[in-house]
């Protein structure tokens, strides 16, 4: 029986649910999922096995217009997508009526890389709107399947989980088969806080945050956790905090529970806020929390 492998990377716009594609591709929360844009800032992967298979799916950044260094990092990884990539996933919703002929739109179509486009968010369409959008999108991509899923309502994910096993390369397993991701425990405790700035705080603080784990040790039925806040501002420290530390306590606390979730294990959280000025645009700091 041949075997087969290859890299399956999601690209998109911000907002159209590519991290809850991954996540229910996946059958693990690997990516954080929340309403705001630009959530998802490194390249995560997530692997899946079967008896003659294994998927490496990625979910990247969504595409938009550097503004700051992190910015740029995180648009790196879009451009490693596109290079590394055996099929692309691009996933769309029901709000956007077709592509946007840009730059990345175009290096797509130069890659010859296969492509099926996934129109996320049925459960909030029509199927007359549906075959209109569809059509748009057939345009967009000559010969591209376009796959209606709603990975909130795991809709159709067997159909498009059968078109990537059509087109996935013959090929030996890249990772062993018992591993779920690349990424470490200390990357998932950081973003698991994220999310929650993500959710509770507006305007420009989620994007003013950057998280870092400084300790992680692990102990036979406890896992020992101070993590790092850090924001651009003075003013930000104060928000995150909150009056009488009682938004900082509600993040660690929400954060803690998922994390017990996410590792099976009691976890022991400790969160503090620093001021890092400018971090976004200093690249040793960048290299520090892990973007390249």
């Amino acid at each position: 029986m041949s075997h087969k492998a290859g890299f399956v990377n999601i690209l998109g716009n911000p907002n159209v649910g590519k991290s809850t594609i991954m996540n229910a591709l996946v059958g693990e929360k690997l990516s954080i999922i929340t309403s705001k844009a630009q959530t998802t800032r490194q390249r995560i992967m997530g692997i899946v096995n079967g008896d003659d298979f294994q998927i490496v799916y990625s979910d990247t950044p969504g595409i938009l217009k550097p503004r700051y260094k992190l910015q740029e990092t995180m648009m790196n990884s879009v451009n490693l997508a596109l290079s590394d990539a055996d099929m692309i996933i691009y996933v769309t919703d029901v709000t956007e009526k077709g592509a946007n002929e840009g730059e990345y739109i175009d290096k797509i179509k130069e890659s010859e890389i296969p492509v099926l486009v996934v129109v996320n968010k049925v459960d909030l369409s029509n199927q007359d709107e549906l075959e209109k959008i569809a059509g748009l999108w057939h345009a967009s991509f000559p010969g591209s399947p376009v796959i209606p899923v709603s990975a909130l309502k795991n809709f159709n994910l067997d159909v498009l989980l059968n078109a990537i096993l059509s087109k996935l390369p013959e090929g030996e397993p890249y990772f062993p088969k018992d591993q779920l991701t690349d990424k470490i425990e200390r990357f998932f405790a950081s973003e698991i806080i994220r999310e929650k700035i993500l959710i509770h705080y507006k305007k420009e603080i989620p994007y003013s945050v950057e998280i870092e784990i400084e300790s992680f040790s692990e102990e036979k039925s406890l896992i020992r956790i101070r993590a790092v806040i850090h924001v651009v501002r003075d003013s930000q420290k104060g928000i995150i905090i909150g009056h009488k530390g009682s938004m900082l306590k509600r993040v660690g606390t929400e954060a803690r529970r998922d994390m017990e979730g996410f590792f099976r294990k009691k976890v022991f959280l400790e969160v503090y806020v620093k001021v890092s000025k400018d971090w976004r645009d200093k690249s040793d700091m960048l290299k520090k929390f892990g973007y390249r």
